[in-house]
């Protein structure tokens, strides 16, 4: 599959707090933006992707969209994780020739409907629901909740606090939305001050260490390489894409496991990543990870081998490489990480609103601490 298939297209709704109108229009709305920022038609589509959290069925957006027959639609389960599995999956498809053009969207009204910040309220006996069983009674039921335990005990080993490690990521993001027009936090830029004096969520994250809530839809259109050459925009390349699952893998709550410092399933995603596309960390010329929690970019930056374990609060503090130029979740909005991938295509395109001179090689990444995904994506060269 590697260097077979590319994005050709993306498309986004505005991001806000209150849409205003239902998750399958948001849906709609950013698949035909897709469509035409790519230069295809409905009648081109053959393929959808979505995540099992969606509320937007494949055949429903097929019909408002005016897609006709689909000959292949999947859907990728773990929240977050899902993002760049969506785009392997598509690929994957494309390359088997099971399809020509597959469209990946998420779209929900995560602010004005359910807020996944909420955390759990109610869930029936089930094996998925086992892990949390344990740590519920405790209080323990939200992601917040879930990832400060593990930020707690990556703080304590390496010596650091919170405002040092966690600090300089949140001020990068808001930085880079500062700049970009599409970002909710457009012209509101913080200072490791700002950082500092945020209120407490789940000690020792503090509200800006927390990824915001979004309404709002994004989609991306796959195709082979050859085709998207012939198409309206210069392709972005799937040099590779890979999903992982590290050993005795929970959701966001695997506090049994022997080192809470690291992220398992970002090391078999990398692995698989630096393999398949015969790249490195060096060669990598932007960074989009998934900024749910500003912890676990520290860690993806480590398990994915820019800088050694504990070193990566400096890395981010030097600028040692271009991170989350739309400004990330943090930043720009939350959805799932869908726009971290539309922002990878921008900066291969060149389109960025913090464009990255010469920029040829992106790494993007899905939600941690749950099943993942990731992706390198080249320029036609």
């Amino acid at each position: 599959m590697s260097r077979a298939t590319a994005i050709a297209g993306i498309g986004a709704t505005e991001f806000s707090k209150d849409s205003g109108r239902s998750e399958l229009r948001l849906a709609a709305e950013a698949v035909r933006a897709a469509l035409d920022d790519a230069g295809l038609t409905p009648a081109d589509v053959d393929g959808l992707v979505t995540f099992t959290m969606d509320t937007s069925p494949e055949i429903t957006l097929a019909q408002v969209c005016g897609i006709g027959e689909l000959s292949f639609f999947s859907r990728v389960h773990y929240g977050g994780g899902a993002a760049c599995g969506t785009v392997r999956q598509a690929a994957l498809a494309v390359a088997a020739g099971e399809a020509e053009v597959v469209v990946a969207y998420r779209a929900f009204n995560e602010r004005s409907g359910r807020r996944f910040g909420s955390g759990v309220r109610h869930r029936e006996p089930s094996a998925e629901g086992v892990a949390l069983g344990w740590v519920m009674p405790y209080g323990l039921l939200t992601p917040a909740s879930w990832v400060a335990m593990t930020a707690r005990r990556y703080l304590h080993a390496y010596g650091l606090t919170p405002e040092a490690a966690f600090g300089p990521v949140a001020v990068t993001a808001r930085r880079h939305a500062a700049a970009n027009p599409a970002a909710y936090f457009h012209g509101r830029p913080i200072t490791l001050a700002d950082h500092a004096a945020s209120r407490w969520i789940a000690e020792p994250l503090r509200l800006l260490d927390c990824c915001q809530e979004t309404d709002g839809g994004q989609a991306l259109v796959v195709t082979s390489l050859d085709r998207a050459r012939d198409l309206r925009h210069p392709p972005a390349v799937i040099a590779a894409a890979a999903q992982g699952a590290g050993r005795a893998q929970e959701q966001m709550t695997g506090f049994h496991r022997g080192d809470l410092t690291g992220l398992p399933e970002a090391r078999v995603v990398a692995r698989q990543l630096w393999q398949r596309s015969g790249l490195g960390p060096a060669d990598i010329d932007v960074g989009i990870l998934y900024d749910h929690f500003t912890p676990f970019v520290l860690m993806q930056l480590e398990e994915y081998g820019f800088c050694g374990p504990g070193e990566a609060a400096g890395f981010v503090a030097e600028d040692r490489l271009p991170l989350n130029t739309h400004g990330g979740q943090l930043g720009e909005a939350y959805l799932h990480g869908m726009n971290g991938v539309a922002e990878a295509v921008r900066q291969l395109r060149g389109t960025s609103s913090n464009q990255v001179r010469g920029a040829e090689r992106v790494l993007v990444t899905a939600g941690t601490g749950v099943p993942t995904s990731g992706l390198v994506l080249t320029a036609d060269r």
